[in-house]
């Protein structure tokens, strides 16, 4: 399993520069106060105004840096050290308070302690994970009695599907063995010379639901959005502002969703 992660550990540090000047994250307008977060994030998160944030699988830390200029206190979380490394000089240089912490997800009880209002998580986070019951403990272990997970993130289905051809040709179903693909540029640059390997797993929304609720967490909310908020796929068309559909699939399809669950005790 150290083999899977250390790979992937690599490919993320190799794409932080390349997402660093990505038309994708705009850290131009970011930095100049525009934020990061598309509208079913912010709808999904409500006010969060003084209250505590453990944003998990953060990258270079846009979204928990925007998340701390809507007034939370925000730890962002990810293994790679050179997201973490940026997300630092971002918070430094915008002067926000934000935390940030180099941790694998699934170990991150040994690098922190504390508990939190929100536990948050969104877009291309756990296919990156072997086991969901793992990542479920992490997120009941640092979620305060009375604090909501918030989880915003693509679609099961649409991870199915092979871009170029239009097929659904990866298992819906976790195996439990990963698929290794060789990577030619990443999603917020195709055309980039990035290349490298990487590791991921399928996840059913069986496997998400019963994990979460298997940790006693009660589900409070759920969505699915028949578009994509972020153009990171191949063949898509925008159909309004933060909007993205698949154009070779006629039929409306969900790329999408979100849910929110609630700790209670």
């Amino acid at each position: 399993m150290e083999n899977y992660f250390d790979t992937n550990k690599k490919l993320w540090n190799d794409k932080v520069p390349v997402h660093l000047g990505s038309e994708l994250y705009m850290l131009e307008e970011f930095l100049k106060g525009s934020s990061s977060l598309c509208p079913v994030v912010t709808q999904q998160l409500g006010d969060i105004k003084g209250k505590s944030i453990l944003h998990l699988q953060c990258h270079f830390g846009q979204d928990s840096l925007s998340m701390a200029r809507m007034g939370a206190k925000v730890t962002g979380v990810d293994f790679s050290e050179e997201a973490i490394k940026k997300a630092k000089d971002l918070n430094e240089q915008l002067n926000l308070d934000a935390t940030f912490v180099e941790a694998n997800v699934l170990e991150l009880e040994k690098q922190l302690e504390g508990q939190f209002d929100i536990v948050f998580t969104s877009f291309g986070t756990i296919v990156w994970l072997p086991d969901l019951n793992k990542w479920a403990n992490i997120i009941n272990r640092f979620l305060k009695p009375g604090g909501q997970f918030i989880f915003v993130e693509f679609h099961p289905t649409i991870n199915s599907l092979d871009w170029d051809t239009g097929s659904f040709d990866y298992n819906y179903f976790n195996s439990g063995e990963p698929y290794h693909e060789t990577v030619n540029g990443t999603y917020a640059d195709m055309d980039s010379d990035l290349k490298g390997e990487e590791y991921f797993w399928q996840h059913s929304f069986g496997e998400i639901f019963n994990a979460l609720l298997g940790q006693g967490l009660s589900l409070q909310s759920f969505e699915e959005y028949p578009f994509s908020s972020y153009d990171v796929f191949g063949e898509m068309k925008k159909i309004d502002n933060w909007k993205y559909v698949y154009a070779k699939m006629q039929a409306s399809f969900p790329h999408m969703f979100s849910m929110k669950m609630k700790k209670f005790s």
